[in-house]
């Protein structure tokens, strides 16, 4: 089993990255937009992957981090939904905010993911409900009033050129100090801290 692919990234699109390894030897790998827009301007990365081995394809997945990889694993237990449908749904709702989707039932949320009927959002929350528990990232997925200011100076941070996951590391420190902030002061003082 491969548990991740090291090397110098040397192509990358929204869905797919090409690692090349020391050896000279380019992995392909399916991504999601969220690791997509976690690599973009790196040169070099490192993916966990998940290995699909079938009859007639072997086939990897790769995932900036393990809670990623883990809700995809999740995901593709549940009957109806397979690799590709699993990537659309972490394409369309970050980790972080599926867990929350997942705990708090929210159905309508997933069927407005493309591909996601009625019966398959019921029969995911049914089954990952007990097993996937939201940790930190509170901001998301929660109602606050901060929360559309939150997602507005990430996307900011992003258009940048700042990695998406330090961005919310940094974003989620202030807003959790400060739930009122201003979307301009938020950007001003994360990037400071990145």
């Amino acid at each position: 089993m491969i548990e991740y692919v090291k090397g110098q990234l040397a192509e990358l699109t929204p869905t797919s990255a090409v690692i090349e390894t020391a050896g000279g030897v380019g992995y392909y790998l399916n991504i999601t937009v969220p690791t997509f827009e976690a690599l973009q301007g790196q040169r070099e990365a490192k993916l966990l992957v998940h290995e699909a081995i079938r009859e007639d394809a072997w086939v990897l997945y790769g995932f900036i981090d393990d809670r990623e990889r883990s809700l995809f694993r999740e995901l593709i237990g549940v009957s109806g939904v397979g690799a590709a449908t699993a990537r659309i749904i972490l394409s369309s709702i970050s980790a972080p905010e599926l867990e929350m989707v997942i705990s708090q039932g929210q159905e309508a949320r997933l069927k407005n993911v493309k591909g996601i009927g009625q019966k398959t959002a019921q029969r995911i929350i049914v089954d990952l409900k007990g097993k996937i528990k939201p940790i930190g990232d509170a901001l998301i997925g929660k109602s606050l009033p901060s929360s559309e200011a939150y997602e507005e100076a990430l996307a900011a941070l992003v258009m940048l050129g700042f990695p998406k996951p330090a961005s919310q590391k940094a974003l989620k420190k202030l807003f959790e100090a400060e739930p009122a902030i201003k979307v301009e002061t938020a950007i001003k003082k994360a990037l400071t801290m990145l």
